[in-house]
């Protein structure tokens, strides 16, 4: 939760909390990396390369990895480079569990790799396709014995799918569950998410979606699809050491790795992935590469027909020209002038990336079982990537001079805020949008900053345009561009988010710029009528000066001090419910579900409330009170007002517990 994890980042500075976040999802390549980083020379001439060789490989990486796993406290880590269909490196680093002091073996320990898992899924689809079972491009609901609902008059189809373009909006809650509470598949996928986009137009990545695709699997190949996947991908391959079941089974329990937040914390519970087709694989570092060979091979690998491997591998979908697409399943990631295609995935503590370079037949999977200090994981993995291309496959660093539509086009990408595609609509989980929100930095000389996108320093990477509408990193490689239609910014991204989850304009409606000030204000002046309200009777008291109210006027007097503190109360209790959630994520499978009753309860009484306090401003104004009484009524009202409207808006105040 990539966005999520930002999102509640921000929330936290802003509500004084702190969240832990939880996604399996596909990682934002853009985060920086923590390692040295090894920088291109601009001269093509001056670039050398050293061989791609066991030795050389084994060299870097044994003077790489122990230094990132100790600089940013993460317990273990497991990586395989494959090269002309053989494995020409694989080695674990630290240790799998640090209380028995087990190290991580590359041939057996078992790391979750979140939603790598979906290659698997997407590998499956193509079988079937190729057998003549499935059609990319008909109505899953053809596959289904349930229907995905009709909306925006196109139907959905495993095409869209396998590019993430089945308009599905986030769900967290259901993707969480525990044992006691794990869905079956075909359970799960029968809660259909909203639809916010149409099919096909705009990515946005979904655990619903890869296992919906998995369910279709299940259906069409009469295996559920765990026992789909061994028999037909696991078996073939030779991969002992990897499982979509949940728990791991017997035999392979004692080879799986444990979890942990950082190497200073306690290992954490297994992670139960409620999608399974989309984050539930368990697999060994051997076992991988034993993947990543077969996809590379130029004959399928026993997986897929050479025809169906290429239908797989080059059929791209590209929302932002001229940026990074998407195939049927992986990511392209080009770089340095090579074909990549890739998956990265996370779970909560575990971060995998698997890359595959086509045309060299070379591909190399890492995977942590650590989030580290200051998401080091992260970072370190998109070191190792960036790093690798460069040593081994180095390119000069594009030398573009800027546009002189720079300073115009900066100006106009700045005139609105920005959100992920990626992101719940129509449940409370969608306040982290208002604090994932983005504004573009523009600088005088027309460069501009997208605080998401930062470098190695830490710090914003700074991007200058190179044909319209195009930046390029300054001093680097990566793009940023935004689609433009009918004069307004359709969509916005850089090459590494393009593909699963760019941004989009917010409404002005929904935008952070006035709802984060607004809602700061009113949460002061409720407070402060809640404090005021005490005070205020005994001071009256103790110089003997009741309020000279009629009936009316003091019934509506009280009423206004007690939906502030019915607001009051609703804010702090929302604030209680996000802490004990993205705390516990078990809580999201619907366990908490009657405390949030218990709020839309009193949001319903700080409804009823608001009436009597705009009521009480009317009376005021009308009134007998002097100047600043009148003054201070208006203001609780529309503190209360604003509260009625902002719980509504971000459906804090709902009638669903779907989430």
């Amino acid at each position: 939760m990539v966005h999520i994890g930002r999102a509640l980042t921000l929330a936290a500075g802003v509500l004084g909390l702190s969240f832990t976040p939880y996604l399996i999802g596909a990682r934002k390549a853009s985060q920086a990396p923590t390692a040295p980083r090894h920088e291109p020379t601009n001269s093509a001439a001056e670039l050398t390369a050293p061989r791609l060789t066991p030795g050389d490989v084994a060299a870097w990486f044994d003077g790489l990895m122990p230094y990132a796993l100790t600089h940013g406290e993460v317990v273990g880590a497991m990586v395989a480079v494959v090269k002309d269909n053989q494995v020409l490196f694989e080695k674990g680093y630290g240790y799998a569990d640090t209380r028995a002091k087990t190290p991580v073996e590359s041939a057996k320990t078992l790391f979750r790799v979140g939603s790598v898992s979906k290659l698997f899924t997407w590998t499956a689809v193509m079988q079937m396709v190729e057998r003549g079972k499935l059609d990319l491009d008909r109505d899953v609901n053809a596959y289904l014995d349930f229907e995905v609902p009709p909306a925006f008059g196109k139907p959905i189809t495993l095409r869209n799918l396998m590019t993430h373009t089945g308009g599905f909006e986030e769900r967290v809650g259901v993707e969480i569950p525990d044992f006691k509470h794990m869905p079956t598949l075909g359970a799960f996928v029968k809660e259909v998410p909203n639809r916010i986009y149409p099919p096909g137009e705009v990515p946005a990545y979904s655990n619903y979606g890869a296992s919906l695709a998995g369910y279709i699997v299940e259906r069409v190949s009469g295996e559920d699809f765990p026992t789909y996947i061994e028999q037909h991908i696991f078996q073939p391959l030779g991969m002992e050491h990897a499982t979509f079941r949940q728990p791991v089974p017997e035999p392979l329990l004692g080879d799986l790795a444990k979890g942990y937040k950082s190497a200073l914390e306690k290992p954490r519970p297994f992670e139960i992935c409620g999608p399974v087709p989309a984050g539930a694989l368990s697999a060994s570092a051997s076992d991988m590469a034993r993947f990543m060979i077969a996809h590379l091979r130029e004959d399928g690998g026993g997986l897929l027909r050479p025809e169906t491997a290429r239908l797989m591998h080059n059929s791209i979908f590209r929302v932002i020209p001229p940026l990074h697409g998407m195939t049927l399943g992986f990511f392209e990631t080009d770089r340095n002038g090579r074909r990549v295609i890739s998956h990265s995935g996370d779970t909560l503590v575990f971060h995998s990336d698997l890359e595959l370079l086509l045309d060299e037949h070379v591909g190399l999977f890492i995977s942590l079982n650590s989030t580290g200090a200051d998401s080091a994981a992260y970072k370190t993995i998109t070191a190792v990537f960036e790093q690798f291309m460069d040593r081994y496959f180095p390119a000069p660093v594009p030398q573009e001079p800027t546009v002189p539509t720079a300073v115009e086009h900066a100006t106009f990408l700045a005139q609105v805020r920005y959100r992920d595609t990626r992101r719940e609509d129509s449940s409370f989980v969608s306040l982290l949008s208002l604090f994932d929100q983005q504004a573009i930095s523009v600088n005088a000389d027309g460069t501009v900053m997208l605080p998401s996108s930062t470098g190695v320093n830490g710090q914003p990477k700074v991007w200058h345009e190179v044909a319209p509408f195009v930046w390029r990193e300054m001093h680097g490689k990566e793009r940023l561009a935004a689609k433009v239609d009918a004069g307004k910014v359709v969509l916005l991204s850089t090459d590494s988010d393009a593909s699963s989850e760019p941004l989009q304009p917010v409404p002005v409606s929904k935008s952070a710029g006035w709802n984060v000030p607004l809602l700061m204000g009113a949460a002061i002046v409720l407070l402060l009528a809640v404090i005021a309200w005490p005070v205020a009777v005994l001071v009256r008291r103790h110089f003997a000066e009741p309020l000279v109210l009629n009936r009316r006027e003091l019934f509506a007097h009280r009423g206004a001090r007690l939906a502030a503190l019915v607001w009051v109360l609703f804010l702090l209790g929302w604030s209680l419910l996000f802490v004990a959630a993205f705390s516990d994520f078990s809580l999201l499978s619907g366990l908490m579900n009657p405390w949030i009753r218990f709020e839309q309860l009193i949001g319903l009484l700080g409804a009823a409330g608001t009436a009597v306090a705009v009521g009480n401003a009317v009376l005021t104004c009308h009134g007998r009170l002097g100047k600043g009484g009148k003054v201070w009524s208006l203001l609780l009202a529309t503190a209360c007002a604003f509260m009625l409207w902002f719980s509504l808006a971000f459906h804090l105040l709902s009638w669903h517990l779907q989430y």
